[in-house]
């Protein structure tokens, strides 16, 4: 996968203090075989003030007791067990405490190994080869809702989530869609399909809520490719490159946890 973080993706994969807005505070309990890693984490959201760290475990067997009792917003889970094991995990920490959201904190995953991931219900995969920037921005994300990928992932993830989503989208909510891309307001689509700009807004709300866009720019941005057939989507020219950075080593990352733990 590509280095670094994706900036539109349904549900919205951005930062949740993009544009100096409110970051909405949480808590977050790791699933970690390495002790040290899980304490260059709670250092690193030490530093934060609006993620807590809510505890750890080392061991997965009595992982659905603990996030039951604790209930964090995010469990940071890694793949010492496997992505089949990570997932059976998940679908029980779903019935111990379904508000918290997983995210998959690998050293690497496959690009569709991660893709299956976020069909299972997982908020944001990110790797520890990242700077320790992107784990703090992934777990704001996912906090407020969001789901966090690298950009690597980007264009696959946003077929498979408006494909996925996009079929849930009522006809009249499609027509929307479709007049957004176009440009036009909410008084304008009103008059283009006899209904109150009230109702145009209630049924931008379902489309937001559905796809998870974050506005209308969003929903204009993605639009077509929401609507279109999956024959439809123009696929990645060969060769293109990424906007996004290069990855640092995995070792780079964690000697960055390393380097906090030492101050």
């Amino acid at each position: 996968m590509d280095a670094g973080r994706v900036s539109r993706v349904p549900p919205a994969a951005l930062p949740a203090a993009e544009g100096g807005a409110l970051v909405k505070s949480g808590t977050v309990f790791a699933c970690e075989s390495q002790p040290i890693v899980v304490e260059g984490l709670q250092r690193v959201l030490g530093t934060t003030s609006d993620l807590q760290f809510a505890g750890a475990a080392t061991d997965s067997a009595d992982l659905p007791r603990r996030i039951g009792e604790l209930r964090p917003d995010v469990v940071l889970l890694d793949l010492s067990h496997g992505l089949r094991g990570a997932l059976q995990l998940i679908a029980g920490l779903r019935e111990a405490s379904p508000t918290t959201q997983p995210v998959l904190w690998v050293h690497e995953l496959a690009e569709n190994e991660a893709l299956r991931s976020l069909q299972f219900g997982v908020r944001g995969v990110v790797r520890k080869a990242l700077p320790v920037s992107c784990l703090v921005d992934c777990l704001r994300a996912v906090v407020a809702g969001q789901v966090w990928i690298e950009n690597g992932l980007a264009d696959p993830a946003l077929g498979l989530l408006s494909r996925r989503n996009g079929l849930r989208l009522t006809p009249r909510e499609r027509e929307i869609v479709q007049l957004v891309c176009l440009g036009r307001k909410n008084r304008e689509i009103a008059e283009a399909l006899d209904i109150t700009a009230g109702t145009v807004k209630v049924h931008l709300m379902h489309v937001f809520e559905k796809t998870g866009v974050k506005d209308r720019f969003e929903l204009a941005l993605h639009g077509r490719r929401m609507l279109a057939p999956p024959a439809e989507l123009a696929p990645e020219a060969p060769g293109a490159e990424s906007v996004a950075p290069e990855a640092e080593p995995v070792a780079s990352g964690l000697a960055e946890l390393a380097g906090l733990m030492a101050r």
